[in-house]
């Protein structure tokens, strides 16, 4: 099958638009894909989106010029065998900042005022509130998944995903079963926020586990300079703390 330099979505479309705007679209797909399973490397990308090596490295090589994007080292490749591993990419400081709010300055200048005014304690309790109105959103979408908790995890993925947090999931295995599931979360809205004020993300892990079920662990997180936020979710039988929600919707009470 002959693959093309754009993806076929955009091949079949009846209106042809100019090279210079599918290559924009092209590459607004190669940072979307990165942004949410980053890292991937030319490979990864040119089978998930149907393009050729050349043109997804081309698309690479212009958005790490432009600050988009950078060359990701796992932590382990000095202990790789012989030859250098593939190149992985993800998005870079500038990368996250483009798709961020403009609102950030504004929003942390009012939680300083805040804190200032009213001590930490209000920060956090605006944090819970905020968390709280998405989770109850989630809450009403998790219910159709009935009580397995991967896929519960999924469909609060792709809850993520479409209020911007480009969320996906992958499985963990600790030996041949199953052993859980890592939420990735490739970007944050409130990152530069939850830099600040912590806050954010530990009202977003608790809701996390009352969404779930499950006691859930966050491993790493974009306010904290990781690449992606990462929350690992056991799939056995571990009970979300006392006053949650279980993972068929009742209270743990």
């Amino acid at each position: 099958m002959l693959i093309a330099d754009h993806p076929v979505s955009e091949r079949a479309q009846g209106s042809n638009p100019p090279p210079h705007v599918l290559e924009a679209r092209t590459r607004d797909l190669v940072r979307q894909a990165i942004s949410e399973d980053g890292p991937l490397t030319a490979t990864d990308l040119a089978t998930r989106l149907r393009l050729t090596p050349a043109a997804v490295r081309r698309h690479l090589d212009l958005l790490v010029d432009n600050g988009a994007i950078e060359e990701h080292e796992p932590a382990t490749a000095g202990s790789r065998g012989r030859g250098r591993p593939a190149r992985a990419y993800v998005l870079s400081e500038a990368g996250h900042l483009a798709l961020d709010s403009d609102y950030d300055d504004v929003a942390t200048s009012a939680l300083r005022y805040l804190a200032d005014h009213a001590g930490a304690d209000a920060v956090g309790e605006f944090a819970r509130q905020r968390i709280a109105e998405f989770e109850q959103l989630y809450a009403t979408r998790l219910a159709a998944a009935g009580r397995d908790v991967a896929s519960r995890a999924q469909v609060l993925a792709a809850a993520l995903t479409a209020n911007g947090f480009a969320a996906s999931t992958r499985p963990v295995r600790a030996g041949t079963p199953l052993a859980g599931v890592q939420l990735c979360q490739g970007h944050c809205p409130v990152q530069h926020v939850a830099a600040e004020f912590p806050q954010f993300c530990d009202a977003e892990t608790d809701a996390f586990s009352r969404l779930l079920g499950v006691h859930v662990q966050r491993l790493a997180t974009l306010a904290h300079g990781e690449h992606v936020c990462t929350t690992f979710i056991p799939l056995s039988a571990v009970k979300a703390p006392s006053g949650t929600t279980t993972s068929d919707g009742r209270s743990n009470q």
